[in-house]
């Protein structure tokens, strides 16, 4: 038995394991960045980070917290093939549950003169980039019983 843990492998309890795609593996990499330093940037930046919460969400501290720690444990739950997967889906709902805090910035722009707004605008389709990379990266499939593509 070889070493069953090596990042950016996929991994199938009744399959010997098997690397995806290069693409597949850069946009694994691409993610887990994303969310490595995204993640560091809530504990960082945690008052900033919070100004962006909607008011009708409470403690948007806490919230900044709690995402930075989701943000961070789904990063590295990206490097195990044995968590890949589901660490894939919950980024991807991550993504979705702070892109409500990315309109909110939008709509407040004017509190940040510092960040354009057309930066803000270019920001909402990359999600959509975003969430496709997170599938797609983290979700390798089988074309058949031997092979993954």
């Amino acid at each position: 038995m070889g070493v069953n843990y090596l990042p950016f492998v996929s991994a199938d309890s009744s399959q010997p394991l098997h690397r995806g795609t290069r693409w597949q593996r850069v946009a694994l990499f691409v993610v887990f960045f994303w969310f490595f330093f995204g993640g560091i940037a809530h504990f960082a930046l945690t008052d900033l980070e919070a100004r962006i919460v909607p008011p009708q969400i409470p403690d948007p501290r806490d919230i900044v917290l709690i995402t930075g720690i989701l943000e961070l444990a789904g990063a590295f739950g990206l490097l195990l093939p044995w968590t890949r997967r589901a660490a894939g889906w919950g980024l991807f709902l991550l993504t979705l549950a702070v892109t409500p805090a990315n309109i909110y910035m939008l709509h407040i722009h004017d509190q940040f003169p510092q960040v354009p707004v057309w930066l803000l605008w270019v920001r909402l389709p990359l999600q959509l980039v975003l969430l496709w990379l997170i599938l797609w990266g983290s979700r390798w499939r089988r074309t058949d019983r031997r092979r993954y593509v």
